[in-house]
This record gives C-alpha cells, structure tokens and sequence, in this order.
C-alpha cells in the first residue's frame, strides 16, 4: 500500500504539468472537484454508504479544505506563479518534518532517534533530487507563500484527519471533503479567474487522471495508510515523492536526471526506512 500511494501521487506533480498550461490553476482544481463528487456521490448512492452526522460532517469538510483546498490550491498557485517546480517540491517535502514536531505533543506519538535521523536524511535527499531544478526570479514571493499555505495545509490536515476523522467512511467521507473544498475554491476562481479553458486532448486526460487516479485512488490510500499508522510515518512516505515524480519526468519528457539526484533517491529511501523500521 505505501509504494503504491508513493507512485500514484507522484504521478499528480506530472499531470499538473500536462494541464495547467490550458487552463487556470483554481478553474482546473474546481473542474477536478466537480467530477469527483459527482463520482463519489454516485457511488455512494449504488452502494448504500453511511453518511456522517452534523458534528462529522464539520471535522471531515475542515480536512477536506485543508488538504485539498490548501494543499492542492497552493501547489497549482506557486507553479502557474512561476515558482520552479524543484523550489515549490522542496518547499512542500518539509511536511514529514513538520509533522513529526507537531504530532508529539498533539497525537501523543513519540520517536526514536534514529527516526529523527531518517527525517532529516529524507529532507536532504529530497534537496539533492530537485537541486538542480531550483532556482529564484523577482516576483516568486507570492508564490513561495503559496507554498508556504500548502505545507500547512497537507501537514494540519494529516495531523487533524488522524485525530478526529479516521473513521469516516471512505466514499462519503470523500465526498464531503471535496465538495467542501470546491465550495472554497468556487470563489476564488469567480473573483481572481475567468479565461477559458482550452479542452485538449491533454486537459481532459490530465483532468481525469488527476479526479480518478490521484483523487480517489492515490486519497483513500492516504486515508488508510493515516488510519493504519503513526502520522510521522505516513508523512515520512511524502519523502519519496519527488524522486519519483523524477524518474517518471526523464520517463516521459526525457528531463535531466542528473547523478546528484539519483544519489538524493537512495538518500531519501533510506531515511524513509529508517523512520518506517522505527
């Protein structure tokens, strides 16, 4: 389950890269969450899924806009900014740290030092990996701090779906997540967006790659990965994301991968199991 949620949302940073050039970054992100609710709403009906009560539904929907509406939000908002994609990975790659301060005193949960050790092994692995992708251009404030809002939003959201949400039910637990998260982004795009969208064959196979496979499959991994384990040891799983996100960009658009980044892999694994082993 952990490797295949690594190469599921490692293939989201791909498919951001295939779709935002035809469309604005909240526009795509709400035509994203249309059709997973849609989705999940159906097929919560088929298979006769429980809904959550009032008071549920309130924590579940505070995840859904933190994780999806934050997370994702920012992370499309840096790059159409022009925040190199290596700065904007880097950025976000500090979350399994993040994590782990804040899951002690909030979670209770406790770490060795040899987990420690991992977590710091992970983060400069991730900083070999996409060092040579980074880079700084006047103007990138704005979205550096878009970066900034979605680490605070995937690593609350982790820390918070762990505490009070981990026994929603999957399908309408999801559903209410993203629709709350497009209720928060429907403003954004009616105020600070309006160009249209181009429909390539591009967009619509980026768009529902991004609904089905990261937004409901690479999701409900991460749902029972944060129900199943320690929230530092999900979060330490983010680590290994942008190696992959790597290899499958030499993969597929022929990128430079370069020795320093392969040698950053073999140093993000080994943190990632130095934090799993435990």
């Amino acid at each position: 389950m952990p490797g295949a949620f690594v190469l599921l949302w490692s293939t989201g940073f791909i498919g951001a890269k295939l779709g935002t050039p035809y469309a604005p970054p909240f526009t795509f992100l709400l035509l994203r969450f249309v059709v997973v609710t849609a989705s999940l709403f159906a097929a919560a009906l088929m298979l006769r899924s429980p809904w959550p009560n009032r008071a549920q539904v309130g924590r579940i929907a505070f995840v859904g806009v933190l994780i999806h509406g934050c997370y994702l939000g920012g992370v499309f908002l840096a790059i159409s900014l022009g925040v190199p994609a290596g700065m904007a990975a880097l950025m976000v790659s500090m979350q399994p740290l993040a994590t782990a301060l804040i899951a002690g005193p909030y979670l209770g949960e406790t770490l060795r030092r040899r987990q420690w050790l991992g977590l710091v092994l992970g983060l400069l692995g991730v900083a070999m990996v996409v060092a040579d992708k980074l880079g700084w251009r006047e103007g990138d404030v704005a979205g550096v701090l878009a970066s900034v809002v979605a680490l605070l939003g995937i690593t609350i959201g982790t820390l918070y779906q762990k505490r009070h949400a981990t026994g929603m039910n999957l399908i309408t637990g999801s559903f209410v997540q993203f629709a709350a998260a497009g209720l928060v982004m429907l403003p954004l795009v009616l105020i600070f967006e309006g160009q249209p969208v181009s429909w390539t064959g591009e967009f619509v196979f980026a768009l529902l790659w991004l609904s089905f496979v990261l937004s409901i499959g690479a999701i409900t991994l991460l749902h029972l990965l944060i129900r199943r384990g320690a929230a530092a040891k999900v979060a330490s799983l983010f680590y290994l994301t942008p190696a992959v996100t790597s290899l499958l960009a030499w993969l597929l658009f022929n990128e430079l991968l370069s020795p320093a980044a392969v040698g950053g892999m073999v140093v993000a694994i080994a943190g990632v199991a130095l934090v799993a082993r435990g």
